[in-house]
């Protein structure tokens, strides 16, 4: 299987979660074991020699590779939350969504300055909820950030939300 190829394992699922939408659900790539070996390492091999520490996964499906991507890496997972989902002293930051607000959280000990982060999650849409998260991951100081999705979705323009000063990277893009 070659990685464009993984495009055909993921299920376009119509009108979902609203009329005029096509979600582009990855849980059937994830659950092709040839798929799942074949994303997580091309992911792994665009950051393997660049030092991350840490890897940020949003909640939900970004713990899914993210975890995968920090086993990989040899680096530490930081779950990224919502709010009042994690145990310990939070750090947070709202955004604006199209209906409302929404907030992130990281716990205050989860980054330090000597972490080169990797921000993953599964898709790039409009990109409000990865900008947030980088600010919030850029506020604790890091020596790095890089951005990594598996899939863009770029008639959404979502890089145009994301930091200029920040590498970000896609394995699979759909016009």
């Amino acid at each position: 299987m070659e990685i464009e190829e993984l495009k055909r394992t993921i299920r376009d699922v119509p009108d979902f979660p609203s009329k005029g939408i096509v979600f582009r659900d990855l849980t059937t790539m994830i659950k092709d074991p040839e798929a799942l070996r074949l994303m997580s390492d091309a992911v792994a091999d665009m950051y393997k020699d660049l030092g991350i520490t840490k890897v940020v996964g949003i909640e939900s499906r970004g713990f899914i590779g993210g975890s995968i991507l920090a086993y990989k890496l040899g680096a530490g997972f930081v779950p990224a939350r919502k709010p009042g989902k994690l145990p310990s002293v939070t750090v947070k930051m709202a955004y604006a969504k199209e209906y409302g607000v929404d907030t992130i959280e990281l716990h205050s000990d989860a980054i330090s300055e000597n972490d080169v982060v990797l921000l993953h999650d599964d898709l790039l849409a409009t990109g409000g909820t990865m900008n947030a998260c980088y600010n919030l991951v850029k506020s604790m100081n890091p020596k790095k950030i890089y951005i990594n999705f598996i899939v863009e979705l770029e008639a959404l323009h979502g890089r145009d939300n994301l930091p200029k000063d920040c590498e970000i990277t896609s394995l699979l893009k759909y016009e």
